[in-house]
Parts: structure tokens; sequence; C-alpha cells
């Protein structure tokens, strides 16, 4: 399970990069319109921070600290720093779920970010759909926009 997930995150991570790579104007990644409220320059940062907090802080230790709102309130980050940190991400998510056994993902998650008590590989299940979810938005959002 622990290969698996990493997988899965490094797989999306990486599309997730792929998708910030193909906007022909680096301006239109963070461009809002009528009903789509966050630009995906936003919520890769969201992405960025979640992972980096609920995945590299908690279980990995590494020391980061979220500042959520800034995820939502920053714009005009560099494309290409926008990539460095998706790749930092990869490498947080890599070094801090190869640690974990199978039996640490049994175990309950540390927090309880949902509301409820769970194991943590339920909720690294939970993350990689978050991440689906909103690599899925951006996606949307650079066909919609980058024309």
């Amino acid at each position: 399970m622990v290969e698996s997930i990493k997988s899965l995150f490094t797989r999306d991570l990486n599309k997730l990069k792929t998708e910030i790579e193909s906007y022909q104007s680096e301006e239109i990644i963070w461009k809002i319109d009528k009903n789509i409220l966050n630009s995906a320059g936003n919520l890769t940062l969201h992405l960025v921070g979640n992972i980096s907090h609920f995945i590299g802080a908690i279980l990995g230790e590494t020391g980061y600290v979220r500042n959520r709102e800034l995820e939502f309130s920053l714009k005009d980050i560099p494309r290409q720093e926008l990539i460095l940190q998706i790749e930092k991400t990869i490498e947080v998510v890599n070094s801090s779920v190869e640690k974990l056994s199978e039996e640490d993902l049994k175990k309950e998650y540390p927090l309880e970010p949902l509301g409820y008590t769970m194991t943590t590989e339920y909720f690294l299940i939970h993350l990689i759909g978050h991440l689906e979810y909103h690599l899925g938005q951006i996606n949307y959002h650079r066909r919609l926009l980058d024309i």
C-alpha cells in the first residue's frame, strides 16, 4: 500500500506540473472569470500547502508550517516557482510516506481534519481524491480560459 500511495501522489503531482507547464500564457494561471472563483495558481498553492502540511509536517515531521489563507490570497507567483514547489512536494510525499510501515497505515491519523477519527491509510486515500478533484478543476480552468 505504501508504494501505491507514493505512486499515485507522484503520478498526479506530475500531472499538476504538466497542467501548469501547459498554459500558453503565464498570466492566465492566475485568472478568475465569472463563476470560476479560484485560479489555477491558487489551487496549486492550496494543493502544495495541503499535502506539505498533512503528509510532510504531520507524518514526515518536516517542520513545514502552513498558511492556508495565503494559498488563496497570493497572486502572480512565477510559473517556475509553482513548478519548483510541486517538485518539492513530490519529494516530501515520497520521503514521508516511505517511512511508514503497513502497520502505521492502520493506525489512527494524529489529527481529525475531516471532523472524525480515521486511519492514516484512509486519510491518505482522501488526500489523493482531494488532489485529483482540484487537478480536474485546473484542467478545465486551462481549457476554458487559456485560449
